[in-house]
């Protein structure tokens, strides 16, 4: 699933974005370590947290029908997962990045979701809309400022891509076989005499009945 996304923003990135600008987009952590051995025009798009969308989390169980139209199995509702990326330009001339990040921004922003001529392998048979967003205020647990100090880096500008991926690997429960017939069919036949309930026994199979006091209570 995520390098199915991998590849679907590499592209659209690079072909569409961009437009073939002859720019390199990578996914590695841009540490210092990274950025000194950069030598070309290069834009980043770090994967650096992965979390449930829970906002688009469904209940309950969706059919899976036969040819004939028979409900033959049922299985849990995709779940949503969100993949945030870190996207930084990069050149020699701090005006080029701007450039950059300036382009960036306005290709992406043209898209709601990753276009489904880009989409591969199970994401593009599953038929779902993959929804993304760009540039929104981080969450209040998290801010840029940690991401790029655990990086060991120093403050760079960069754009947040945010992508609800759906996963579709959900446990599917077989459908019991279909009813033919209406109703319910009711027999009749001897039942023993013991087993019988004693409202429908004869009185004389019944037992006695025992007499007992009656009491009442007054009040002095």
């Amino acid at each position: 699933m995520i390098h199915e996304i991998d590849d679907a923003l590499r592209t659209l990135v690079r072909d569409e974005v961009l437009e073939g600008a002859g720019v390199v987009v990578v996914f590695e952590a841009p540490t210092r370590e990274w950025a000194a051995k950069v030598n070309a025009p290069t834009v980043n798009l770090y994967l650096y947290d992965i979390r449930e969308d829970l906002r688009r989390r469904a209940r309950g169980l969706h059919n899976e029908y036969d040819e004939r139209g028979t409900v033959v199995a049922r299985h849990l509702p995709p779940r949503y997962f969100k993949l945030s990326y870190l996207i930084t330009a990069w050149t020699r001339r701090p005006e080029d990045e701007h450039r950059l990040l300036s382009s960036l921004l306005g290709g992406l922003l043209r898209y709601e979701s990753v276009p489904a001529s880009r989409l591969t392998g199970s994401l593009a048979t599953v038929g779902l809309p993959v929804p993304m967003t760009l540039a929104l205020p981080p969450p209040e647990d998290r801010s840029f400022a940690d991401v790029w100090s655990a990086l060991g880096g120093e403050l760079k500008p960069s754009l947040d891509l945010v992508v609800s991926v759906p996963l579709t690997d959900t446990p599917v429960y077989p459908a019991g076989p279909p009813v033919t017939e209406e109703g319910i069919r009711l027999g009749f036949g001897e039942m023993d005499e013991d087993a019988r309930p004693e409202a429908t026994k004869p009185a004389s199979a019944r037992p006695p009945l025992r007499r007992g006091h009656s009491w009442r209570i007054t009040e002095e």
